[in-house]
């Protein structure tokens, strides 16, 4: 089994930030999967969460706030060995990243996107991001004026073919939906709660687990009224798991140009057929 970890005594993040357990877990998941560092491309954008790449031994591209989804759709249709993995933050794939998160779900790009859901821009000191909780009832620091982005409820609606949550802090619980994610044909969400030590005082390690409970052992996710019915249970009691997987035909299964057996980065391109098209440009 391959070692995905990156052995450092360096971090960027701050002591006890839940992106610690996400990275040791996706790291052990990885060499689970049986996976080989030079198959596997993390991405992300802008942000702590998007740092995760920084961690793991395996490819690793940072891009633009809020564009980590176009840069892994660019590598998996270049390349469609690869597993690609987005992890990126709630503010990176829901805020500035939130158009090209709608149209991924409408493509069907086989790829995993991991969603560190901290309710906070952690790298710009605290501020509010879409799915930060409600201001009132003592409330302090970021809080939304407006109702909070649901992840899950918008990508049910918009067409996804998995939706998951679970939460930093619960090993197992994470691994088995990650393994899942990953192996799943097609794009899969899960979207990971996780505390902010510095800026999040409410949403600790304590909280979730005070909070959050696993769907039943009968949950029937295939089932998408049920799962838009669960999605929007969040307050008091916060269920975790695989809301919604079905199967769907993916980007490439739909475009024979990709899915012929080839990919992309393997197809012969004659040069003088590549400076012809230069030179339109020139």
């Amino acid at each position: 089994m391959t070692d995905f970890a990156f052995h450092s005594d360096q971090s960027a993040w701050c002591p006890g930030c839940g992106n610690f357990d996400i990275a040791v877990t996706l790291a052990a998941v990885l060499g689970e999967l049986r996976l080989t560092p030079e198959r596997v491309l993390l991405v992300g954008g802008i942000g702590q969460a998007a740092k995760l790449n920084q961690y793991i031994d395996a490819n690793g591209y940072s891009g633009l706030h809020g564009r980590a989804l176009p840069a892994a759709v660019a590598a998996k249709m270049a390349n469609e060995a690869l597993t690609v993995i987005v992890d990126t933050g709630d503010g990176d794939s829901y805020g500035e990243g939130g158009n090209h998160f709608l149209h991924n779900i409408r493509r069907n790009v086989d790829i995993t996107h991991f969603a560190h859901d901290n309710q906070i821009y952690g790298l710009t000191k605290g501020q509010t991001s879409p799915t930060s909780d409600p201001c009132g009832q003592g409330r302090g620091g970021a809080c939304n004026l407006g109702k909070p982005f649901n992840p899950l409820l918008v990508a049910l609606a918009a067409g996804a073919t998995f939706v998951a949550r679970t939460i930093s802090g619960n090993r197992e619980h994470m691994a088995g939906v990650m393994k899942a994610a990953i192996l799943h044909n097609g794009y899969a969400l899960v979207d990971i709660l996780q505390p902010c030590v510095s800026f999040n005082k409410v949403n600790t390690f304590a909280y979730y687990k005070e909070h959050t409970y696993a769907l039943e052992a009968d949950y029937d996710a295939a089932h998408l009224e049920t799962a838009l019915l669960r999605s929007l249970e969040y307050g008091p009691k916060i269920p975790i798991g695989i809301f919604y997987q079905v199967e769907r035909p993916t980007y490439h299964q739909q475009r024979p140009g990709l899915y012929d057996g080839t990919p992309m980065i393997d197809k012969p391109v004659s040069l003088p057929e590549v400076e012809a098209l230069l030179a339109r440009f020139a």
